[in-house]
Parts: structure tokens; C-alpha cells; sequence
């Protein structure tokens, strides 16, 4: 018998749910738990969030499947990973408040070791493209140290690990077509459009 078959009764989702959380919290205090994750739900769909200690490492979108991607995690960092909201509470914070137009720039220790080399230096750059603003895969490129390199800028994009926080999606192509993203082109349009109306709303107010 499992331990979640061990609980049956009316109360029991609630006392596993409790059992969990003590689980995740005495995990956090003896400094075991390498991984922590949660979803959270947003406009452009859930969202699995995970941290290490060091802080946010990986986002990922429902369409990536998350069970592909705590199993990555597994493999690529630790396979100590324990569904502990408690770690993640200043992200989904941030998160909501970004999505309710409330939040330009985040503010959250970031964990990059999953993006190398000049991966990692277009990771970088991205969040210093302004709010509602674009740029394309050549500018991106050449702000990340290589001009040249327009593909492998598209492909950090690609496979950048931390979407919406690192704002990937304000990277389009030189004729202003949206280009790929991980959570689909939807997505990429929604999170453009959200940002592009709330920009406008500010200038009118500023302007009122």
C-alpha cells in the first residue's frame, strides 16, 4: 500500500496535503531538498516554477510536459526535487503581480547554471530589453558579444530555461514576425500584447 492509498477518508486530501508541506519544510531545514518546484496559473497557462537554494532555475510551460521536465531536472542538477511551494512563494508573487500589470522588472535571486557560454550571455541580456519594447534575434546578438551568431542567439532564446521572468518573448525577428518560442506563438503574442497594454495605459494616465 502506498502512502497516499494509507489516507481514504473524507479528510484525508487535507491531512496528505499538511503531511506534504511538514515533509517539504523539514526537507528545506536539514539543507536536502536541492529542487524545489510548484504550478502556479497564469494568462498564457500554467506554469511549473523550480529553485535550488541559489534561486530560480527553471520555468517551463504546460506544453513542454512536466513531468519531461522535473525528470531533466532530476538529471541536470539533483534528483533531490520535492513539490515545496513555500521556496517559490516570492516568484508567484512577482509572477502575478507582472501578469496584473502591476510589476515591469522582477526581482528574484536567479540560478543560471542551466544556460553556458554564449547561452548564457544572451540569457543575460534579455532582461535588459525594456518593458514593451522588442528587439531582434541580430540586435540580441550583438548586444550578447557576436553579431554573427543570429542562429545561435534564436537558440538560446529557444531553450531559455527561465521564459516570462528572463523576457525571451520581446526577441522577434528582423521583419518584425514573431519568431519561435518555447510556449508556442500564442503565448508569445499574449505576453506582448499584455505588456504593450499596459504600457499604453501608463502613458495615459501619465498623460491625464
Amino acid at each position: 500500500m502506498s502512502l497516499t492509498d494509507a489516507f481514504t477518508g473524507p479528510d484525508d486530501g487535507a491531512r496528505l496535503a499538511d503531511l506534504h508541506a511538514r515533509l517539504g519544510r523539514r526537507a528545506e531545514q536539514e539543507e536536502i531538498l536541492d529542487v524545489a518546484y510548484r504550478m502556479v496559473a497564469s494568462p498564457v497557462g500554467e506554469l511549473l516554477l523550480a529553485a535550488t537554494p541559489r534561486g530560480l532555475v527553471r520555468i517551463a510551460y504546460q506544453v513542454q510536459g512536466f513531468e519531461d521536465v522535473l525528470t531533466d531536472l532530476a538529471g541536470a542538477i539533483s534528483p533531490r526535487i520535492l513539490h515545496a511551494p513555500a521556496r517559490l512563494d516570492g516568484a508567484a508573487r512577482e509572477l502575478e503581480e507582472y501578469f496584473a500589470g502591476r510589476r515591469r522588472r522582477f526581482d528574484l535571486p536567479l540560478d543560471l547554471q542551466l544556460s553556458e557560454g554564449f547561452r548564457r550571455r544572451v540569457v543575460q541580456q534579455l532582461p535588459q530589453i525594456d518593458y514593451g519594447a522588442t528587439v531582434s534575434y541580430t540586435e540580441i546578438a550583438r548586444r550578447a558579444g557576436s553579431a554573427r551568431a543570429v542562429r545561435a542567439a534564436g537558440s538560446a532564446c529557444a531553450r531559455n530555461p527561465l521564459p516570462v521572468v528572463v523576457p525571451c518573448h520581446r526577441v522577434v525577428r528582423s521583419d518584425g514576425a514573431l519568431g519561435g518560442y518555447v510556449g508556442g506563438s500564442a503565448a508569445k503574442r499574449t505576453l506582448l500584447e499584455l505588456e504593450a497594454a499596459w504600457a499604453m495605459r501608463s502613458a495615459s494616465v501619465g498623460l491625464a
